[in-house]
């Protein structure tokens, strides 16, 4: 079966291009930026800049994928809220590009969402009225909301807080960055007020390989089981790695301010996922071990 995955650059996206070539797939990748492409891999990759429906159009059309995993994005609800029209055209214009395509190619589309759609009292279900509270979960809604109302076989995936292995070239995930600043003595302030259900990656990678084997679409919210701030998240890698968790201060939000507004209670529920994927999310300390490769 032929996948293509947008946004292989990306650290969700490395994992799932290396998950489903392992598992068989032929895996197709995009990328803007080669420098941490997974090289002697059988992943076939491709240069192509989203933003143009005609070279999008081009490469679909060659490759002719199954399924169309879209993991690309601007993420970052700073640059978001700066800079409102390139975040409209990469989170949606972009996605109508790829959702038009896979109703002609009768591709099934997987779209990479956030909770960020939401805004406070979380952890929310599938079916929470949405709320977000920055224009980063906003042009995610707009396109949640293009994808319903086309009739392209869809499903939407929320993940949060996505923590797991890296790799040589790859970008560190925030267990990383925390190791990283404790082995060489830094003191780091986490915030510890804001709260979340972090959710291992190769969690998400295997809900996705269950949402394509059984033909799901809807929307499905893969995260872990465990609500945890990040503070807390910080101390459990510390524990488990053996360093000074003396350097981790806790703070509050208040302490870096913010032009954008994040939610102080967010996560995900999973029963629906648990239920129809039988998903079954390791816990935060399984992941940190699994993370850092500890017995």
């Amino acid at each position: 079966m032929k996948i293509l995955v947008t946004g292989a650059n990306g650290f969700l996206a490395q994992h799932l291009c290396k998950f489903f070539v392992n598992k068989g797939f032929e895996v197709h990748g995009t990328y803007r930026n080669k420098s941490v492409l997974q090289v002697n891999t059988p992943i076939h990759y491709h240069l192509l800049e989203l933003t143009d429906v005609s070279l999008v159009e081009t490469l679909l059309y060659a490759v002719k994928p199954e399924i169309i995993i879209h993991a690309a994005a601007m993420s970052k609800p700073d640059e978001c809220n700066n800079d409102q029209d390139a975040c409209i055209k990469n989170n949606v214009e972009v996605t109508k590009y790829l959702v038009d395509a896979s109703k002609l190619l009768n591709a099934h589309f997987i779209y990479l969402s956030t909770d960020f759609i939401f805004g406070e009292n979380g952890p929310h279900s599938e079916n929470d009225f949405p709320d977000p509270l920055n224009f980063y979960g906003t042009s995610k809604l707009l396109a949640e909301k293009l994808i319903k109302s086309s009739s392209t076989q869809y499903a939407i995936v929320r993940p949060v807080f996505i923590y797991g292995p890296t790799w040589n070239g790859m970008r560190s995930s925030f267990v990383q960055w925390v190791a990283e600043k404790l082995k060489t003595g830094t003191k780091i302030k986490i915030v510890n007020d804001q709260f979340r259900t972090p959710t291992y990656v190769e969690d998400i990678c295997k809900g996705i390989e269950q949402i394509i084997v059984c033909q799901k679409t809807g929307a499905y919210h893969l995260a872990g089981s465990e609500i945890y701030t990040p503070y807390q998240m910080a101390i459990k890698v510390a524990k488990l790695l053996g360093l000074d968790e003396s350097l981790i201060e806790a703070v509050n939000s208040a302490s870096f301010p913010e032009p954008v507004i994040r939610a102080k209670k967010s996560g995900l529920k999973i029963d629906k996922a648990i239920k129809e994927l039988n998903y079954k999310p390791l816990s935060f300390e399984e992941g940190i071990r699994k993370s850092f490769n500890i017995c």
